[in-house]
């Protein structure tokens, strides 16, 4: 690596309307209000974001590439130009810490193969978080993404997991999309065995925080929590 490369920081930001100084140290907010090149999924929540932890330069004077979903893989080497001419980029995520669960992985690959510098900032993982107050196994987890919509392929996952889990007192992480919540909620207290530990975190870092970790056989006998349309993780561990 050269003196004339740039630095990729991997900039955390909020999982909702949290304040930014609640959930991110200080060191963050003043790199994030340096820089001029970003690299985000979303440009106008990452705008919103970057606005409000005001920016050293105008925002309108700010560069925004994107990286979602859609960027095309020969795409990528387009975004490194900034850092190529010896500028800073930043990468955004559109919420909680970049290349976790999020398509910046990809850039900070390409990253590494170019003999960029790499700098992760501090801040909130929905995922870390859930499990840090579950109660569940922390030293052996897995992290799944999304389950299967369809509900036949839905429950022969969750069913595989379960067993998976069980087997090697792995905690199983996964989300699902939020108006979809209490449905993924009923299959899980129809699939999975009495004993097993069912872990429901929900709206992690804002006001209405709740993470509640039960048996199944407990959570049968509760009223059913309030998911719908509140972004939530699912954590189990199987008893063997």
């Amino acid at each position: 690596m050269t003196d004339t490369l740039g630095t990729l920081y991997l900039i955390p930001c909020t999982l909702g309307d949290t304040p930014a100084e609640q959930v991110l140290p200080q060191h963050v907010i003043d790199v994030a209000r340096k820089l001029r090149h970003f690299v985000v999924e979303q440009p106008k929540t990452a705008r919103q974001f970057l606005s409000a932890l005001k920016p050293e330069r105008p925002i309108q004077s700010l560069h925004f590439a994107t990286l979602n979903e859609h960027t095309a893989a020969n795409e990528l080497s387009e975004l490194l130009a900034p850092l190529l001419a010896g500028e800073d980029v930043g990468v955004i995520s559109e919420a909680g810490c970049p290349g976790i669960a999020d398509p910046g992985a990809d850039l900070v690959n390409l990253a590494h193969r170019n003999g960029i510098r790499v700098v992760p900032l501090v801040g909130p993982s929905s995922i870390l978080l859930a499990l840090m107050a579950s109660g569940l196994n922390g030293q052996c987890f897995a992290f799944h993404g999304y389950l299967p919509i369809a509900e036949t392929e839905r429950n022969r996952a969750i069913t595989t997991l379960e067993t998976e889990s069980a087997k090697r007192k792995q905690t199983q992480l996964f989300i699902e999309t939020p108006y979809r919540n209490d449905r993924m909620f009923s299959a899980l207290l129809v699939q999975c065995r009495p004993e097993t530990l069912l872990c429901v975190a929900t709206d992690i870092t804002l006001p209405g925080e709740q993470i509640q970790t039960r048996s199944i056989e407990q959570w049968k006998s509760q009223s059913i929590p309030q998911l719908n349309r509140r972004p939530s993780l699912f954590l189990l561990l199987g008893q063997s």
